[in-house]
């Protein structure tokens, strides 16, 4: 790190203290941007930060505006901005190396993708000289700057790669030999480096060497890693092998003039050999319906006609179309033509840039100041005549994508991007999800290999849905674990499991998951960003649109509208069931990452209030509905829509999660009011490590916003929990603080169900005397539940003592007091019991009901020994 100040370097302006170093090395990393305070906290202590950590990241903020300022007297103090949730470090053009740095490495790669090399080179040597080491060396790196300086040197990596590739391009191979062995040497595994020695040595008539560098790469790779060099390499070596002329041609001399070959012919490039298209994918797998449909529409293309293909980020668009493309190559004898429409993020090409890069690869260079219109006419004129397939990637807009398309009949074109250009006539749209397990399963072998999968297939299943079938990231998970054999798939399940790292995890040479969804992310407009980020707060899984107006806060049209426009730019998938929307796993992973960085805590508050109002709501409803055949509001069920008996088994995960997120955010109310709802579905489904979960939660909220009649109601319902899962002690030490809470708010019907709990763990006891005294002492209240409980345990109390006559007289009461009430389940409990006192079997041998689908066995006779 290095500060000039207004009179020119001045070295001793750089802070000297480690900690402050870092702080200022993460907010040039993102300068201009706002860096949040937890990020800079975790940056300097990770997960120890001190106790006075505010403090102490005040002085080091305060010690940067004091350096800053002695660096730009009366002005320097002001580039070191607070902001509501961190500070932002304004710095002008031409400010930072790291800028400068980008921007050189950008124009390379667009006057490389233009086909002008000479410039290419020139920007690339020019970016290398600004470099004077590793990314903030003599500084101590947190999380972030680690994350940073590792992008950064293999963007410095890729960029050397392409000035290489430049140079060799302007016949540059002697003076690059002795640069690439030494470049071999220090990165082994870089097979594009290797290609390139084999390329220079063979252009510079040392054929036999360029067979031993293949040789001795192969060696490396099989003795290290156990895999072949790829299929470029392998392939150079095969024309290597056979002398293939086509390899001697430079498009450009080392000095200006005009292009000369190197070779027998001065055509222009071969696109025929497939100079032009990438390799095709030697780990792809699967597709087939998809694949099917691109092949068969591109042997019948009519005349403007284009496939589509979208799909969100990773999904493999440009694995499939470059696969479609080298099989459908017999169709396009003129060629095929590959062009990546946004070399950079965020920085797509021009229509001039492309259809220049594109006349290049057909061996046209453009007139000199040809304008874009003269352009465009003679692409439109070199198509004519031509079969020739154009895959387009990451296209970017209609605008940009129109001018390019083939008009003229026996050409066609693959585009892909996220969104599809549907105001452009003759698409054929393609649009991909994420492929189903076993078809992952296969891309995982192909590229960890079948061994892995077949070591540790529960490892390997667990891993996969971590990635959530996403190719990219499941293509990340394999090289990892061919990259380091000392690691299982267990082991990366282990590091996967944590979602707050996860896409962090996800990460490995050019790959990498989080920067790819981040693109897209970041596409999106600014409330599209925010709906996005509130989503985040909804459970894995399909969710429906009343979710989604809840965590909002919108109405149904507007969030119909956005559900709808975040679709469109795959950030969300509709599901098959109509109104049903999915967040991609890992998609959803960053929409709580986001939500964490970008949000304040009141508005996802805020906005998981709503949520449980709405499950409340739902919850109410549908027990309203399979109580009475109406719902709360009077109205019907609509048959179209789930049965409501399904309604809880469908949303249990959403339900349990929310009522953990409330209690997480500390919406007491909300937790209480949802936990409430759901204890009928709860009891109904026997589901009692839920009902444990959300209760105990609600329990601990009731308490923290002092509502004590809350308190006691949740105190009985554990102590039923209790009482079901047949653990006496706990259900009496419930009930027993129930009761005294229910005595100190006078809520009598609330302490005449708590009472009729403690009678039932004295009959199971056998102490009937004590159950009848506690059954007694229950409140006559108005209220036809608690009358029905109590008339429900005076039943089974007189079952015990074989008074038929009384527990019948009890039962008639109970199914009268359902019919009151419109339960239709209480009302059929009620009418099992009367019928069971008719039957022919002696009581003690009869299963008892205790509660509504709740039944005791008789005991077994005793056995005898003989």
């Amino acid at each position: 790190m290095e500060i000039e100040g207004d009179g020119g370097p001045a070295v001793p302006l750089t802070p000297g203290p480690p900690k402050v170093r870092t702080v200022l090395g993460t907010l040039l990393v993102q300068a201009n941007q706002v860096v949040t305070v937890d990020t800079l906290v975790t940056e300097l202590w990770r997960d120890a930060p001190p106790r006075t950590v505010s403090t102490t990241l005040q002085v080091y903020i305060s010690q940067l505006r004091k350096l800053l300022d002695a660096a730009a007297p009366g002005r320097g103090r002001d580039l070191l901005l607070t902001h509501a949730r961190g500070y932002r470090l304004a710095v002008e053009e031409g400010g930072l190396d790291l800028a400068a740095l980008e921007d050189l490495h950008r124009r390379g790669r667009e006057a490389l993708a233009a086909g002008d090399h000479r410039d290419a080179a020139d920007l690339y040597r020019r970016a290398a000289a600004l470099r004077r080491g590793p990314l903030l060396s003599d500084t101590p790196h947190g999380p972030l700057l680690e994350s940073v300086a590792t992008q950064l040197a293999e963007a410095e990596s890729t960029a050397l790669a392409h000035r290489i590739h430049a140079d060799l391009q302007l016949g540059r191979h002697h003076e690059l030999i002795g640069e690439l062995r030494t470049l071999t040497a220090r990165y082994p595994l870089r097979e594009e480096l290797h290609e390139h020695l084999l390329l220079a040595l063979y252009r510079a008539g040392r054929q036999a060497e360029a067979l031993q560098a293949f040789a001795a790469l192969r060696t490396h790779l099989v003795a290290e890693l156990g895999v072949e060099p790829g299929p470029s390499v392998q392939r150079l070596h095969g024309r290597i092998l056979t002398g293939d002329p086509g390899l001697l041609r430079t498009p450009e001399p080392a000095a200006g003039g005009p292009a000369t070959p190197r070779g027998p012919a001065a055509e222009p490039p071969d696109v025929r050999a497939g100079t032009a298209l990438p390799a095709a994918d030697p780990a792809f797998t699967g597709r087939g319906p998809a694949l099917a449909l691109v092949e068969e529409f591109l042997r019948n293309a009519p005349a403007g006609a284009f496939v589509a293909i979208a799909g969100q980020p990773g999904v493999g668009k440009t694995a499939l179309a470059l696969e479609a493309a080298h099989r459908s190559g017999p169709a396009f004898p003129d060629g095929r033509l590959f062009l990546d429409l946004q070399p950079e993020p965020g920085r797509p090409l021009g229509a001039v840039e492309a259809v220049t890069a594109l006349l290049r690869r057909l061996g046209v260079r453009p007139a000199a100041g040809a304008g874009a219109g003269e352009l465009l006419d003679t692409w439109q004129q070199e198509l004519t005549g031509r079969r020739l397939l154009l895959v387009l990637d990451n296209v970017d807009s209609e605008a940009q994508l129109r001018p390019l398309l083939p008009g003229t009949p026996g050409s066609a074109a693959i585009v892909t991007g996220r969104r599809l250009p549907v105001g452009l006539g003759g698409i054929r749209p393609v649009v991909l999800d994420v492929p189903d397990p076993a078809e992952s399963r296969r891309l995982f072998a192909a590229v960890a290999g079948h061994g892995r999968e077949a070591a540790e297939p529960e490892a390997v299943t667990e891993l996969l849905e971590l990635c959530g079938h996403l190719p990219l990231a499941v293509r990340i998970a394999g090289a990892q674990l061919t990259a380091r054999p000392h690691w299982s798939a267990a082991t990366l399940v282990e590091r996967l499991r944590e979602e707050r790292t996860r896409l962090g995890e996800l990460r490995i040479g050019g790959l990498d998951a989080r920067a790819a969804l981040v693109r897209a992310y970041r596409d999106a407009g600014p409330v599209l960003r925010w709906a996005f980020r509130l989503l985040g707060l909804l459970p894995a899984g399909p969710f429906g649109p009343a979710a989604a107006d809840a965590v909002l806060g919108l109405p149904r049209s507007e969030t119909t509208r956005l559900l709808d426009e975040l679709v469109d730019d795959r950030l969300l998938v509709a599901g098959p069931e109509q109104g049903r929307y999915r967040l991609p796993e890992l998609l959803r992973v960053l929409a709580v990452e986001r939500l964490a960085d970008e949000e304040g805590p009141a508005e996802a508050a805020a906005a998981v209030e709503r949520l449980c109002t709405e499950y409340a709501r739902a919850a109410t409803q549908v027990t309203a509905v399979l109580t009475h055949g109406l719902s709360a509001d009077g109205a019907r069920w609509d048959t179209a829509q789930l049965r409501p008996s399904d309604w809880f088994t469908r949303e249990r995960d959403a339900l349990v999660r929310a009522v953990r997120q409330a209690h997480g955010y500390g919406r007491w109310a909300a937790v209480v009011r949802l936990a409430g709802a759901l204890r009928g579905h709860l009891e109904a489904h026997a589901d009692w490590g839920a009902w444990a979960r959300t209760h105990t939660l609600a329990l601990d909220a009731a308490r923290r916003c002092g509502d004590r009649a809350a308190e006691g109601r949740l105190l009985r319902s554990l102590g039923d929990l209790a009482w079901e899962q047949r653990r006496p002690a706990q259900a009496e030490e419930h009930y027993e603080l129930a009761r005294r809470i229910t005595e100190e708010t006078g809520d009598r019907a609330e302490l005449a169900l708590t009472l009729v709990g403690m009678a039932e763990l004295r009959c199971d006891r056998g102490e009937f005397g004590a159950a009848a005294e506690l059954l007694a002492a229950a409140p006559d209240v108005a209220e036809p539940r608690p009358r029905f409980e109590v008339r429900r345990a005076l039943a089974l109390l007189a079952l015990a003592g074989e008074d038929h006559l009384g527990a019948l007289a009890h039962f008639t009461a109970c199914r009268d007091l359902a019919l009151a009430l419109h339960d239709r389940r209480l009302e059929s409990f009620a009418r099992r019991a009367i019928h069971a006192l008719h039957g022919d079997r002696p009581a003690a041998a009869r299963p008892v009901e205790f509660r509504p689908g709740v039944w005791r066995l008789p005991r077994p006779a005793p056995y005898v020994l003989r």
